[in-house]
């Protein structure tokens, strides 16, 4: 399990959180195409109480940025995971 930010970050440049939670943004499309529910998903991969305040914003700001690297950033990413620093 990962340490997340309660949001993901925004913006259209790939940024280091974003290197080290690849593997997160993975699970949650995976999570999301088998259709684990949200809170479900949240618990289990970034755990996070699924009750608490501001947690599916948390989910919600984590699987927009997932969707984001794998649609519009995806050239950005792949350029970015390759280097490196």
């Amino acid at each position: 399990m990962v340490s997340v930010m309660a949001l993901a970050p925004l913006g259209d440049a790939v940024v280091e959180y974003d290197r080290l939670h690849l593997s997160l943004y993975a699970a949650l499309l995976d999570a999301e195409d088998s259709g684990q529910p949200w809170g479900e998903a949240s618990q289990i991969l970034m755990g996070i109480d699924p009750g608490s305040l501001g947690a599916e914003t948390c989910w919600r700001s984590h699987l927009e940025r997932a969707r984001w690297i794998v649609g519009e950033g995806l050239a950005q990413a792949v350029s970015a995971f390759g280097r490196t620093e």
